[in-house]
């Protein structure tokens, strides 16, 4: 009797297949042309925000220096999906490879895990500006905000990683096509065909930790700015002081809205149609990178002043 045949192990696993937006097919075209102008604009706008706080040494505070690390991320989230979206829409490029599907997976979530801390770290920013104004430049140092950085990166990549690689275990024996336009943790996690409990119970887990606690704590840390604005004597300073939040207020409600609109319709809106799913899901990642640095250039003074003397010198 022969032994057994291990061939089959040596080989790569077959490629999973994109589907883009089932549902739409018809309007893959002119979807892409959207999402090719939102990258369009989060690459240009992204790289004028980093590119003045970079070359100007006045904006290389605290607040400015947690933007450019919001603009980088910006830039990686939009770039982990969209080009291979675009491929799929414009080129009719279907197939990915297994790992590198597990790649797009990683960065993906590892991205928007990033931008979340990010944004709780732009809160403490605001709340240490607003309620310990005399002691900001102590509490918020280059070394602060280092260490900052570091923390949201740990957190990143030790939660992630797990991720990918329980995922990386399961077998796919069935189809391997994607019902998505890019490779997103659940929709590959349905194809499996063995147990995928552990799975779908730490994608919760990463949820929980990364969205459920960043909105907490950005929640917190507004109502402690609101509890000391309306201490505020006057209409006037109450109004000026909360126009100091507004941005970042802006870009959270950018991020969340559809980020969570997205999960609860992925995990518990069985009865919405599943282009809804990967419209919502598409939108989340790119529609802050594209208005983010829209936002912050418009309500930002300084950025908004070097912005328009670039244009002026530009122009002469």
């Amino acid at each position: 009797m022969s032994g057994p045949n291990h061939t089959d192990t040596a080989l790569p696993p077959p490629p999973f297949f994109l589907v883009g937006i089932p549902g739409l097919e018809s309007a893959h075209v002119p979807i892409s042309f959207l999402f090719c102008v939102m990258y369009m604009l989060a690459l240009l706008g992204n790289g004028t925000v980093l590119l003045v706080i970079c070359l100007e040494r006045t904006l290389h505070q605290p607040m400015y220096l947690l933007l450019a690390m919001l603009s980088m991320v910006d830039v990686g989230l939009s770039t982990s999906t969209l080009p291979k979206t675009l491929a799929v829409f414009w080129m009719g490029a279907h197939d990915i490879g297994f790992h590198a599907c597990l790649a797009q997976m990683f960065f993906l979530h590892a991205f928007t895990a990033l931008e979340s801390g990010l944004l709780v770290a732009m809160a403490f920013d605001r709340y240490v500006a607003v309620c310990d104004p005399l002691r900001y430049t102590a509490i918020l140092t280059d070394f602060a905000i280092a260490k900052m950085a570091v923390a949201i990166v740990s957190r990143a990549l030790a939660l992630l990683i797990p991720l990918v690689l329980l995922a990386m275990r399961l077998p796919f024996c069935r189809s391997r096509v994607i019902a998505h336009s890019f490779c997103e943790h659940m929709a590959v996690v349905k194809l499996a065909c063995g147990n995928t409990k552990l799975n779908s119970a730490y994608g919760l887990v990463v949820v929980t930790m990364v969205i459920g606690l960043d909105v907490f704590f950005i929640a917190w840390s507004y109502c402690l700015i609101l509890g000391t604005v309306f201490r505020l004597p006057s209409r006037k300073a109450r109004r000026k002081t909360l126009g100091t939040c507004s941005s970042h207020l802006c870009v959270i409600l950018f991020f969340y809205t559809p980020a969570v609109f997205s999960f609860f319709t992925h995990r518990f809106g069985h009865a919405v149609a599943p282009y809804v799913h990967i419209l919502l899901g598409n939108l989340y990642l790119f529609v802050p990178p594209a208005l983010n640095p829209i936002v912050y250039a418009w309500r930002t003074k300084p950025i908004r002043q070097k912005v328009l003397s670039a244009f002026r010198l530009c122009k002469g």
